[in-house]
């Protein structure tokens, strides 16, 4: 009996059958080659790191203190962490505000005021060598505030030099107070007659010089007063300090110098400028407060210097 043969396989089938078997090995290589890569690619750091990048140098060891020398045994810390990190974890410090330099008692304001609240003495006189450092100041103050008032402390710096050297002098002994210098120089001879101008200041009397810049200190005392105090709604300080030249000093200036005056006040800084440069890094009430304080402190200066004059009869010495 014979053994039945299979059926006779189609060669078209071969021909496709190859092509399958070779896709199914390299689809088998290739799930072999990734079951063994992918934890690799899931969990392992990049193995191109940015060279740029400092962090891993910068970090320190887990637990390590500062100090632990290499090849040491462990030297992890227990206790609480390190006082640099507890510092860190702290909140922030409010930096303390410093007090503006012009409220201070070195600022030009206050060293000004004070001063010149020195200068009189318990007897109603007037101390000469204290009211001229006063001027000193005044001058260092109004120089920054425009070109009128660098003007006006320009002609204040020469007699106050020129007053200096009198209380300094030969005859300081008579220079002290007021009171002194002007009853020493009307029994030596030396004031000048009302309407009489001298050629210059060295060769003025002391009362004379005096009267001047107590004229000039009233216009300062006037100007101060009103740019503190004005409404900011009322006239500029331009027009108010204008308006306290015609009182203190105009009349006694030639009508030249009053057009000089006038077109002078045409460049005055306004109210808020005014205030920023005469208390920088202050709120403007604080601003107004000081000012009106050391207008305030003129004033008195200004009325006992007045009384004193007026006494002696030397008002109209210039």
């Amino acid at each position: 009996m014979g053994v039945a043969l299979p059926p006779r396989v189609p060669r078209r089938w071969f021909r496709h059958a190859i092509p399958l078997a070779v896709f199914l090995l390299l689809l088998y290589f290739f799930c072999a080659w990734s079951l063994r890569e992918w934890p690799h690619l899931l969990w392992e750091e990049p193995k191109n790191p940015d060279p740029w990048d400092l962090s891993p140098l910068l970090k320190p060891s887990t637990g390590a203190r500062s100090g632990c020398q290499s090849g040491a045994q462990s030297c992890i810390s227990k206790g609480p962490p390190p006082l640099q990190t507890q510092q860190q974890s702290r909140p922030p410090e409010a930096p303390q505000l410093e007090k503006p330099q012009c409220l201070g008692p070195r600022g030009m304001l206050s060293r000004m005021t004070r001063t010149f609240r020195d200068s009189l003495n318990t007897e109603g006189d007037v101390e000469l060598s204290q009211y001229l450092a006063g001027w000193r100041e005044l001058i260092r103050f109004l120089t920054p505030l425009g070109s009128i008032f660098a003007f006006a402390t320009g002609e204040a710096f020469n007699k106050v030099t020129a007053l200096e050297a009198r209380v300094h002098g030969p005859d300081a002994v008579h220079y002290k107070t007021l009171a002194g210098m002007v009853e020493w120089e009307r029994r030596a001879g030396l004031l000048e007659l009302p309407g009489i101008a001298p050629r210059n200041y060295a060769t003025s009397s002391g009362s004379r010089t005096m009267l001047l810049l107590h004229r000039a200190l009233h216009w300062s005392q006037l100007c101060l007063h009103r740019v503190a105090t004005e409404m900011l709604e009322g006239p500029d300080a331009g027009e108010q300090c204008n308006d306290a030249y015609s009182k203190a000093l105009a009349p006694h200036h030639s009508w030249l110098v009053r057009q000089a005056v006038r077109l002078a006040f045409l460049s005055f800084p306004g109210r808020g400028r005014l205030l920023k440069l005469a208390c920088p890094g202050t709120r403007e009430a604080e601003a107004r407060a000081t000012l009106a304080r050391a207008a305030g402190t003129l004033e008195d200066v200004y009325n006992q210097t007045q009384g004193l004059l007026a006494q002696r009869g030397l008002l109209q010495l210039a």
